[in-house]
């Protein structure tokens, strides 16, 4: 439920950001100048995602400790994945030529085109390629299950100690609108399926007929499970709060299109074959960042309203 305004309140509204709007108690021009940058990098959520993949791969307090800690079990994975790809994609593409032959009103492709325009490849080698990726995805996720776990943690640990913060920056949940959402949403069918057992089945069966068109699977899969992985990437900054199962509710319903637009650009990335796993790192970073920011706004907030 979102609360509107009339007359000048609703205009002053527009100007500002998505996370700001409705019946938020901040105004940018009432923000104090060391907090003007940070409002501004918020106005564009997925931006600190592009930041996280920045920095990994350009501090090397980031990167080398991530590498050494899945370089084993990267090696293992993609020695097996590998040879599994060099046996078995001949056949997987065979398998996807037949079914593409005999599904022409499910998949509408020719096989050197794609909606009618000439492709510089050919389209049973994509789905094949890709399908094969995916697979060696999986095998590099088990081997690398515990220590991509660690490398994520990390990744977040080193990201908020480079902010020259400890434990104590991060205070309780302070409500930022007037009026806060009375009713919370609750989750859709999709984003609980996603976050289950039921991704897999549906990633691999639904969605395998778009996995034929170069990255029409993936960016459909990526705005199913958008809301589930921003929930996800914020976990530590919500358990840093100490927030409640309804704060963390009402604090995404507030914020859901900035979540939802985080969310989306994340998982996107996430489900690239192989490289994905790699930004599952980065997208720590970058949720690191953008929880640095929405906390410096929190503090705002508990002084403007300790003020008043």
């Amino acid at each position: 439920m979102s609360v509107t305004a009339d007359g000048p309140e609703a205009q002053n509204d527009l100007l500002l950001s998505t996370s700001q709007k409705n019946s938020s108690i901040i105004r940018d021009d009432d923000l104090p100048d060391h907090l003007k940058r940070s409002s501004h990098r918020l106005q564009y959520p997925p931006s600190y995602v592009l930041v996280g993949v920045y920095r990994l791969f350009t501090d090397k307090n980031l990167y080398i400790p991530a590498w050494k800690k899945c370089q084993h079990g990267t090696v293992r994975g993609l020695a097996v994945g590998l040879v599994w790809g060099f046996f078995t994609f001949g056949i997987q593409k065979k398998f996807i030529e037949i079914f593409l032959a005999n599904s022409p009103k499910v998949t509408g492709l020719a096989t050197e085109t794609i909606f009618g325009y000439p492709v510089p490849f050919n389209v049973h080698t994509y789905a094949a390629v890709l399908l094969v990726g995916q697979q060696i995805t999986y095998m590099l996720r088990f081997f690398l299950a515990k220590n991509i776990r660690i490398a994520r943690d990390r990744a977040w640990n080193q990201t908020v100690l480079s902010r020259g913060k400890g434990d104590d920056f991060w205070k309780g949940y302070v409500e930022e609108w007037e009026e806060p959402p009375n009713e919370i949403k609750p989750a859709q069918w999709y984003e609980k399926a996603f976050s289950g057992w039921f991704l897999l089945m549906f990633k691999r069966v639904i969605l395998l007929p778009f996995n034929f068109y170069p990255l029409v699977g993936i960016l459909i899969s990526a705005w199913f499970k958008g809301m589930a992985t921003a929930k996800v990437l914020h976990r530590r900054y919500f358990e840093a709060k100490k927030m409640t199962p309804t704060e963390v509710s009402v604090f995404m319903e507030e914020h859901k299109w900035d979540y939802r637009t985080f969310g989306f650009v994340a998982a996107l990335l996430e489900g690239l074959p192989i490289i994905g796993l790699v930004f599952t790192i980065s997208n720590r970073i970058g949720a690191a960042m953008w929880a640095f920011d929405l906390e410096k706004r929190q503090h705002y907030v508990a002084e403007k309203k300790k003020a008043l």
